[in-house]
């Protein structure tokens, strides 16, 4: 008897589940987590819950013109629905199989631990300590920090940052990569961190003057940067940010999510999306 590719995936992942192979930062979780079946509870649904981001161009973003989301993860959940529900990318996107759920740094880890979310596809650092409460799948993309001025705030340099204050996000580790950038660039003394609950808000703390940079992932700042705005010495490469798809840890789910984003890696898929979305 023959077996197409996707229900391949789907047989030998949720075996792969059981055994705990090959997962970045599964460990088998507790006993109720392992015991329930999220595949089963998906299906039976016949819809996959993501979390996803609003206001990140290119990743996830809700285009209010048309009132859908889209960019890169809008897509790769829509691929990992056409994977659990056995069906195809375009049947999901088309039948709309996912249902998305408007996540911020802080209500991440939270919306999976309730029940929310099946996913969250996020821009989701993958850290060790993250790892400790969540499955993650494997990187399906790269991002590094960047720190955000006004042209005019006569800030050019990393040095230029002590004793100034830059905004960050809430329950994002973008504070520690700054910290660790400016001691390994020999900076004395340190910024002062404000953290606001989303990005808009930070932005619209740059732009007042209420703070004096902007720190986040360079794909978000990116949503935010005009022609009077620019990055501090972009040439410095900090603070790698691993983007992965986060689920209930020890969750049958958590292995069908990462063969399919590396599925996705090997053929090219998410090279592509990245070039269709202009984050190259």
């Amino acid at each position: 008897m023959s077996i197409s590719r996707r229900n391949f995936l789907k047989v030998s992942g949720a075996s792969a589940a059981v055994l705990g192979l090959g997962l970045v930062g599964c460990s088998g979780g507790d006993d109720d987590a392992s015991s329930a079946s999220k595949l089963e509870e998906i299906r039976e649904r016949g819809t996959l819950n993501c979390g996803v981001k609003s206001d990140v161009v290119g990743y996830g973003f809700l285009n209010t013109e048309t009132g859908e989301y889209e960019g890169l993860e809008i897509d790769l959940c829509y691929q990992i629905a056409a994977a659990v529900l056995d069906t195809t990318y375009e049947e999901a996107k088309e039948q709309q199989l996912c249902n998305f759920t408007v996540v911020t740094p802080k209500t991440r880890g939270p919306v999976i631990d309730n029940g929310q979310c099946d996913i969250v596809c996020a821009t989701y650092t993958i850290t060790e300590e993250r790892q400790q409460d969540w499955d993650f799948s494997e990187p399906y993309r790269t991002d590094y920090v960047g720190i955000m001025v006004l042209k005019n705030s006569g800030i050019t340099q990393m040095s230029d940052l002590v004793g100034k204050v830059i905004g960050v996000s809430q329950g994002s580790t973008t504070k520690d990569a700054i910290l660790a950038m400016l001691q390994e660039q020999g900076v004395e003394g340190e910024p002062e961190f404000n953290e606001y609950p989303d990005y808009p808000s930070i932005n619209s703390a740059l732009e007042s003057g209420n703070i004096d940079a902007f720190a986040m992932d360079r794909s978000t700042l990116n949503t935010y940067m005009n022609d009077q705005k620019q990055l501090v010495q972009p040439e410095i490469e900090f603070g790698a940010q691993e983007y992965g798809v986060a689920t209930l840890k020890g969750s049958d789910l958590s292995q069908v999510v990462d063969d399919t984003v590396n599925e996705l890696l090997e053929n090219g898929w998410l090279e592509q999306e990245a070039e269709d979305w202009n984050l190259l």
